[in-house]
C-alpha cells in the first residue's frame, strides 16, 4: 500500500496566492480584481510586485465581474478573488450573462469555501457553488486538494483559454502532493491503487480519503483513492475503468450532495456502467459556527465517515 506524508500542514488559499504571484513575474497579461480581500486571498505579494496589474473594486463583486469580462476584450487574463460565497451566489447573474454566456477568460478564484470556512458561520459557508458553476456551459470547475496543488492549479488556469472556477479554503490543510507539479485540467489523479472499492475524492476531503484507505487496508479491505481535482470536465474514463475493477464506489466532497461531485460521479456510471455508490457529502442543509474540525465531524466529512461508507458500498456489489 503507498502511503503519503503530510510535508507540513498548509492552507490552499496560500498556494493561489503563491501561484499568482509567480504568473505575475511570467506573464504579463495575467490582472488580478480583488473585492476588499486582499488578505484573505493572499494577493499581498501579487500586488506589491504589479501594483499596475492589481484593481481593487471594493465591496462590489458583480462590478467586479463585469470589469473582469471587459478587461479580457484587451487581452488581458484577469483573476478576481473573493470569498466563494460571494464568488458565486451574490454575483451569479453578471458570471452567467458577462463571463459565460460569452466565453469570455475570467479566472473566478474563490477562497472559504464550503463548511471549513468555520466561524463565520452559515451565511459565509457555501455548499452549493460547484452545482452552481458546472452547469454553466463552458464553464471549467477546479477543487484542488492541498497547497501544492492550488498552486499548480492557478498557474495551469492561465493557460487555458475560457472560464474557470477555481475552489480553494481557509484553514490549514495536510500538504502532501508533489512540490512543483504539473497540474492538468481535466485529469483524474490515481493515487492509490485498489481492488475492493473506488474512493473517488475533491478538495479537502481527498486528504481524508487517503486516511479512510489506510484504515481500511488494516481491516483487510483494498481501497482505491482518486484526486477528482477537476469536476468539469470530469474524467469519466479515470472512473469507469476504477469501477470495472472495485464494483462499488464511494464520493466524497465538502459540499451538497445535491449538484456536487457525487451527482457528476453519478450520471457517469448511470449512462455507461451501474454501480452501487455511497455520497459523503452535506445532506440537502446549511452550515453553521464551529472550528472546522467540529463542522467536518459533524456533517459526516472525515474520514471515519468514509470508512463507514466503503463498508456499507461493499455489501451492497
Amino acid at each position: 500500500m503507498k502511503t503519503y506524508t503530510n510535508t507540513g500542514s498548509k492552507d490552499t488559499r496560500s498556494g493561489f496566492g503563491d501561484g499568482l504571484t509567480e504568473l505575475g513575474r511570467t506573464n504579463p497579461d495575467v490582472v488580478a480584481l480583488c473585492a476588499d480581500l486582499i488578505g484573505s486571498l493572499k494577493m499581498d505579494k501579487f500586488i506589491e510586485e504589479n501594483p499596475e496589474r492589481f484593481f481593487q473594486i471594493g465591496i462590489a463583486e458583480a462590478n467586479m465581474m463585469g470589469i473582469a469580462a471587459g478587461l479580457t476584450i484587451g487581452g488581458k487574463i484577469p483573476f478576481t478573488g473573493t470569498f466563494a460565497n460571494f464568488s458565486t451566489g451574490r454575483v451569479y447573474d453578471q458570471i452567467r450573462q458577462s463571463i459565460a454566456y460569452s466565453d469570455k477568460n475570467v479566472k473566478i478564484c474563490a477562497s472559504h469555501a464550503g463548511l471549513t470556512l468555520g466561524e463565520d458561520g452559515a451565511t459565509h459557508q457555501i455548499l452549493e457553488d460547484i452545482g452552481l458553476m458546472k452547469m454553466l456551459p463552458g464553464m471549467v470547475v477546479i477543487n484542488p486538494c492541498d497547497y501544492n496543488q492550488t498552486k499548480a492549479a492557478t498557474i495551469a488556469i492561465a493557460e487555458h483559454h475560457g472560464p474557470v472556477y477555481l475552489r480553494f479554503g481557509r484553514p490549514k490543510v495536510a500538504n502532501f502532493t508533489p512540490e512543483g507539479q504539473t497540474f492538468e485540467i481535466g485529469k483524474a489523479v490515481h493515487l492509490q491503487e485498489g481492488t475492493d472499492v473506488t474512493i473517488v475524492a475533491t478538495g479537502h476531503l481527498v486528504w481524508e480519503a487517503l486516511e479512510a484507505a489506510k484504515a481500511l487496508n488494516e481491516k483487510g479491505v483494498s481501497a482505491e483513492v482518486i484526486n477528482i481535482h477537476t469536476i468539469k470536465p470530469l474524467d469519466a474514463k479515470a472512473i469507469i475503468d476504477s469501477v470495472s475493477k472495485t464494483k462499488c464506489i464511494v464520493t466524497a466532497e465538502e459540499h451538497n450532495h445535491l449538484g456536487g461531485l457525487g451527482e457528476s460521479v453519478a450520471r457517469v456510471l448511470a449512462t455507461n456502467k451501474p454501480t452501487p455508490q455511497e455520497f459523503i457529502a452535506t445532506n440537502d442543509t446549511f452550515g453553521e459556527s464551529g472550528t472546522p474540525a467540529q463542522l467536518m465531524e459533524k456533517y459526516g466529512l472525515n474520514s471515519d465517515a468514509i470508512v463507514k461508507a466503503c463498508e456499507k458500498v461493499i455489501k451492497r456489489k
